[in-house]
């Protein structure tokens, strides 16, 4: 008997999605974007959905409640970003185990109010049930003049990125190293993975571009998913590759190679973005006709393994 942890998250995905086809004019865009998209008379209408799942997505003992309601909200409103829209209502459905003490839930809606008040959305309604463990599912509406897809870069596009990569997966390895003690720079890398923004402030921009993913998974991992619906060939160029002050200084101290950070390292919430324009952001490298994602260093260019995290494996 086939089990789920054989097919992988992104194989169970492909599959569940096909018993459910949309036959519906009026949805632009289904299955496998950033966000759904549904013209509703005239509207643009984006539709994503995000869940934390304890010990699976954070553990209870290492983060404050705050911290998971804001990364809720953020990963949401990142996926509205990335598609050339605004937030604007959340819906929000509880599962938690009865012992649970209200206080943190309470902290969990205060960070969430947090992030309603900085991206500008507003809670609208949910659900609550029981669980052995804390689940919370947030699913984001926003709105758009103008959808941004993942499928519609084109060869000989430049490739840019709206921040340094990397921080996020090094903050998180200090957190699970339980030390007494942070140096200020670790402090900062903890908090760049506890505490993430959205690029909402990119929005404008982000409508100039063919083609936009926000950095959830992984760079290597979000720009093949571009690659495969857009088919084209990612060439990232590893001397354009900027290296936050931070992260260099954390793999000088633990012998990391920040190359792998910045490769790897997922929810990060920046956007990578595809375009013939002149973005004034950070360019990374550019498209061709083919498929795959490679990474060039002087003469020589490398595929770069495509896998990312997988919540069944």
């Amino acid at each position: 008997m086939e089990r789920i942890n054989h097919i992988g998250e992104f194989g169970l995905i492909e599959r569940l999605n096909q018993i459910l086809p949309i036959h519906d004019k009026d949805v632009l865009v289904g299955y496998g974007d950033d966000c759904a998209c549904v013209n509703i008379n005239g509207r643009l209408i984006l539709f994503t959905v995000d869940i934390q799942v304890e010990n699976s997505h954070f553990l209870k003992g290492k983060i404050k409640p705050e911290d998971l309601g804001w990364k809720l909200a953020t990963s949401n409103v990142s996926d509205v970003v990335a598609c050339g829209g605004l937030p604007r209502w959340a819906l929000l459905s509880l599962a938690l185990p009865k012992d649970l003490e209200y206080s943190f839930i309470e902290k969990v809606y205060l960070g969430i109010k947090e992030a309603q008040d900085y991206y500008g959305f507003y809670t609208i309604g949910g659900n609550c049930s029981s669980s052995n463990q804390i689940m919370i599912d947030m699913t984001m509406v926003g709105e758009t003049e103008k959808f941004i897809s993942r499928s519609t870069a084109k060869p000989n596009q430049k490739i840019y990125l709206s921040g340094n990569l990397g921080c996020s997966k090094a903050g998180l390895e200090l957190i699970l190293m339980d030390k007494q003690e942070y140096e200020d720079f670790e402090i900062a890398l903890i908090n760049k993975h506890y505490r993430p923004k959205a690029r909402i402030d990119l929005v404008e921009k982000i409508k100039q571009a063919s083609a936009c993913i926000d950095i959830s998974d992984g760079l290597t991992s979000d720009l093949s998913h571009i690659s495969k619906k857009s088919n084209v060939k990612i060439i990232i160029e590893k001397e354009k590759l900027k290296i936050d002050e931070n992260l260099k200084k954390f793999c000088l101290k633990y012998e990391k190679d920040p190359l792998d950070y910045i490769l790897t390292s997922g929810e990060e919430y920046e956007v990578a973005l595809i375009s013939e324009k002149d973005l004034d952001l950070m360019e990374i490298g550019y498209t061709e006709e083919g498929f795959g994602v490679f990474l060039k260093e002087g003469d020589k260019v490398v595929e770069l393994n495509k896998e990312s995290f997988d919540h069944f494996k």
